[in-house]
């Protein structure tokens, strides 16, 4: 019988508290980012919160992956050498690593995972990636089921793919803009989110087609509908985006998609199992919609070129949409009344298009009953508008407070040998511990069984719950003993775990392998010596260095280079029935910036270029 595929749902952590919520709503993995080198700078953490993360994870065998997925410079790789080796030392069980000169560095056997900064978009570069040593390669977003089932036939270790979160418009890894045009650079973890801005769309003379619309600021990703196809793909790892997002959010999505994947597995039990252990319990109901989204798309997950008009950006707004409630019945000055079964509250926060055709926001100042609520401030919303509640203050409450309980269950033998007392403590991750303690035999006057496993039973505060314990029953044993015999065994089986917990080492690097392509752009990222050290290992014959490392930006750089297409987005693509709907050249204006849209229609690709 074929071995079952260990399925990893793989949540972001912003912090030690969010890494530790996350895990006991159902992650099997976490990332987060270590003091320093992480692609989010302001996401970072000391090695004592780290360790905490790692400490709470590996209990129920979940693991930590710290981000170390930035560009270094030369002056920096002996600072990154100390970090991994702390991160090491402290029990982080992987790296996501976008930087390959990192490979180069005296590195103790830690685990690496290929960033989705790494640009995997190709068989040729998953194999490469693969040879390099990576134990986990994680796959561009823009990717379609087809194209990560012919990585996986090429590939023995495991895939990732992001399924839940915000999309980078720009192929991950290849978006430049940010650096030239504010010298922040994304690869180095200060991205200044220009995607998200407004931005006039103006033919070769300055006429403007589309005014003030955010024409590059996509929806977000929700692939929870996908997740078997997926699987069956070759999908092992399930990424949800969000390490600045806050703990409500983390708790949310994590919920939703533990449940979604668990019942896929239990679907198919020979086929997949999960990758941790323990089961989750939750005090409230997960749903998507009620947590941060820009409306929902599954990107190009079914087909490599969508048809015109297929709506991947959210180009009226780059804030929330929230969850769609229902259309205004009538608004008079604050009282706003919407067809809605929903129950609102004190708090909610709205969002709708108001009389101006502008996204405008408000917040429910008094839930009145029946849809009908009052605003805070008067509001200009017409009947038939669309409202959304972007926060639902009921259902933030229930999230603010400890709103899930994962437990391990636990097997329990108590018995006599000789004078001792002694118990055995078998649970489901596969750790049998035996402990004993001296205590006279005294003959009870009355069954004692129902009191003894009470006793055991009482393991609040911890991780375990009990399932079934054999006892004597027969023989009176005082409380004191039970207590202190059952809380030493659950030391015991803690101990166990940390101590024989499976820890992934470092492939071995095949040098044999050579690079996909020999002549490196300053978009493939060497960004130091290392870096190229390694791509001439495995033939590289011409590299250009990074932006980041001095190359001058020209009218020929690619500051984006995506897969979603403006003309698309706008119906008016220029292979469908549409595309004199918009001029053949095309350009961004915000500002006094200015930025020329290119489409390739060869590969169905768009570049942004400064003219």
């Amino acid at each position: 019988m074929a071995k079952s595929t260990h399925i990893e749902l793989l949540a972001p952590a912003r912090d030690a508290d969010i890494a530790i919520a996350a895990i006991d709503h159902g992650a099997d993995a976490v990332y987060m980012g270590a003091s320093h080198h992480g692609a989010r700078a302001d996401a970072t953490n000391t090695l004592d919160d780290v360790r905490r993360a790692c400490d709470h994870a590996h209990l129920f065998g979940a693991r930590i992956y710290a981000t170390v997925n930035t560009l270094i410079y030369d002056d920096e790789l002996q600072e990154v050498e100390r970090l991994v080796h702390d991160l090491y030392r402290i029990g982080v069980d992987a790296l996501i690593v976008q930087d390959l000169g990192l490979l180069r560095l005296d590195l103790p056997p830690i685990a690496l995972h290929a960033s989705t900064q790494c640009d995997l978009r190709t068989p040729e570069k998953a194999r490469f990636l693969e040879a390099l040593g990576f134990s986990q390669l994680v796959m561009a977003r823009e990717l379609t089921l087809e194209e990560i089932t012919a990585i996986r036939e090429v590939t023995t270790v495991p895939l990732e793919a992001f399924v839940h979160g915000a999309l980078c418009v720009s192929y991950s890894g290849r978006c430049a803009i940010s650096q030239a045009l504010k010298g922040r650079s994304a690869n180095r973890g200060e991205c200044a989110q220009l995607c998200r801005l407004p931005y006039d769309l103006v033919d070769g003379k300055g006429r403007v087609l589309v005014e003030g619309k955010h024409l590059l600021s996509l929806r977000d990703m929700a692939r929870d509908d996908r997740l078997e196809q997926m699987m069956a793909a070759g999908v092992s790892s399930f990424k949800i985006e969000g390490r600045l997002k806050d703990v409500a959010y983390v708790k949310n999505v994590v919920a939703y998609y533990r449940r979604a994947i668990d019942k896929v597995i239990e679907r198919q039990p020979d086929r997949y199992c999960p990758s941790s252990f323990g089961s989750v319990e939750f005090t409230f109901e997960p749903a998507l919609e009620k947590s941060f989204n820009r409306g929902f798309t599954h990107y190009f997950l079914d087909e490599r070129r969508p048809q015109d008009g297929f709506s991947m950006a959210s180009i009226d707004t780059p804030k929330s949409q929230g969850e769609y409630l229902g259309r205004a019945l009538r608004c008079n000055g604050n009282t706003l009344t919407i067809d809605t079964h929903a129950t609102l509250a004190n708090g909610d926060g709205l969002s709708f298009t108001d009389n101006h055709g502008q996204f405008a926001g408000a917040r429910v100042n008094r839930a009145l009953g029946k849809g009908t609520v009052v605003l805070r401030e008067p509001a200009a919303i017409t009947r038939g508008t669309h409202i959304y509640r972007t926060a639902d203050k009921a259902f933030n409450d229930l999230l603010e407070k400890p709103s899930a309980c994962r437990t391990i269950t636990v097997d329990g033998i108590l018995r006599y040998t000789g004078d001792a007392l002694a118990l055995t403590l078998t649970d489901e991750r596969g750790n049998s511990v035996t402990h004993t303690t001296p205590c006279e035999l005294q003959a009870a006057d009355k069954p004692q069984g129902d009191r003894q496993k009470a006793e055991l039973a009482k393991l609040g505060g911890t991780i375990y719950r009990l399932r079934q314990v054999q006892v004597p029953g027969n023989v009176f044993i005082p409380a004191s003993i039970l207590a202190r015999l059952r809380r030493e065994s659950i030391d015991m089986l803690d101990r166990a775990q940390l101590i024989t917990r499976q820890v992934d080492k470092r492939r071995q690097e095949d040098k044999a392998v050579p690079c996909p392509v020999t002549k490196l752009s300053p978009t493939d990222n060497v960004a130091s010596h290392l870096a190229e050290q390694l791509y001439r290992d495995h033939g590289a014959q011409e590299i250009l260095p990074a932006l980041e490392a001095g190359t001058a930006v020209t009218s020929s750089t690619p500051l984006m280079h995506t897969r979603y297409c403006i003309r698309r987005q706008l119906g008016a693509c220029l292979k469908g029935k549409n595309a004199t709907a918009l001029p053949r050249d095309l350009y961004l204006k915000t500002g006094n910036t200015l930025l020329q849209v290119t489409c390739d229609c060869k590969t169905c690709e768009m570049i942004i270029t400064r003219p």
